[in-house]
């Protein structure tokens, strides 16, 4: 007797639920889409040119000139300890471990700087462009009708005609 009240209330609060989201999905009137605001905006003309100017730097030039080296010497001490692996003796195989690891540190020590770089300037970029960004997805709401606009990274799967980022990005280069 009891489960027969709780099936009925599980019942009347799902018809309750339904009918509730058909009405939101009625007010609605619009259609969805998706954004990747980040990518909106690394892809603007002005993230662009300062990415560009970023690389030209003799500092960041410097380290990518570094960063090549590393790899390089990197590749050639694993070459030749593959080459020499059989003659050789066990310490010797371990010091040739140690400078293979060291410099696969040094690598990753190169490649955050170079990483911690673009992304502070990519960060400068965000916070300069925020009020722009919101002006563009906010006219672009209007003038398109959208309903519901979704981050792009929390859907699972998108078709490419609910995605705007690619307009996001065109209204913030003519904002510019």
């Amino acid at each position: 007797m009891r489960w027969r009240f709780i099936v009925n209330k599980l019942i009347k609060l799902s018809l309750l639920a339904l009918a509730l989201c058909a009405s939101v999905a009625a007010n609605a009137e619009g259609k969805i889409a998706v954004l990747n605001a980040q990518q909106a905006i690394i892809n603007t003309e002005v993230a662009q040119a300062r990415l560009k100017a970023l690389r030209e730097e003799s500092g960041y030039a410097d380290n990518r000139k570094q960063l090549e080296a590393l790899g390089k010497s990197y590749q050639d001490t694993v070459a030749q300890l593959q080459k020499d692996a059989a003659v050789m003796s066990a310490e010797q195989k371990q010091a040739e471990a140690k400078k293979i690891q060291e410099k696969r540190t040094d690598i990753e020590f190169v490649q955050r700087k170079l990483q911690t770089a673009e992304q502070q300037l990519l960060q400068a970029v965000a916070q300069e462009m925020a009020p722009k960004l919101q002006k563009a997805v906010s006219e672009l709401i209007e003038a398109e009708g959208i309903g519901l606009l979704l981050n792009q990274q929390a859907a699972m799967h998108v078709d490419s005609s609910f995605n705007i980022t690619a307009k996001v990005t065109d209204k913030l280069n003519q904002v510019q």
